[in-house]
């Protein structure tokens, strides 16, 4: 099922084609530079179950982004669940993974505008965003579609010492 498109790209429902690209891209240290460590095959394939229950269960969720005039699978930008406690939480969080290839090229922002349309129509009226405090380029994005900085926080699910541990911290009301 295809949700959105955008210039270049459409969101889409996964494919099962997509999983081993989904895994090779989740191996890539460029990709997974921030992010406490790449996945394996295994957890790939569980991370992709997740997203498909969570399409079943909410009817949005993390979509498939490919090139539309290729049809190349590059990743994912889309809707989840906050996984983890703070006192922002429950809430939805927007987010992005691209193959390391089709970073910096503008992609990730432009799936996310239209992701952003998606949540309206589906009624979410806030989400929120967060990174790495390290991760400049993807709080570029969160700056690019309109979302605010509202602070910092420690992500409880990594350990006290970890380079990754500060992530920052963004919201829009939609």
């Amino acid at each position: 099922m295809i949700y959105a498109e955008t210039e270049r790209l459409i969101l889409r429902s996964w494919k099962s084609k997509y999983l081993s690209l989904f895994a090779d891209m989740n191996k890539d240290h460029r990709v997974m530079r921030y992010f406490p460590a790449s996945l394996s095959e295994a957890e790939t394939e569980a991370f992709y179950n997740r997203i498909q229950d969570e399409f079943n269960r909410k009817g949005w969720g993390l979509y498939a982004v490919v090139i539309k005039s290729t049809g190349e699978f590059i990743g994912y930008v889309g809707l989840h669940e906050i996984g983890f406690e703070a006192d922002f939480t429950p809430g939805i969080e927007i987010g992005w993974r691209l193959a390391a290839d089709y970073h910096n090229q503008g992609y990730a922002t432009e799936a996310a505008k239209s992701v952003l349309k998606l949540a309206e129509e589906s009624g979410i009226g806030c989400l929120y965003s967060f990174t790495a405090k390290i991760n400049i380029s993807s709080e570029r994005v969160m700056q690019k579609i309109g979302m605010t900085k509202v602070g910092e926080f420690d992500h409880p699910k990594l350990p006290k010492d970890s380079s990754l541990l500060t992530h920052v911290l963004y919201k829009i009301e939609l």
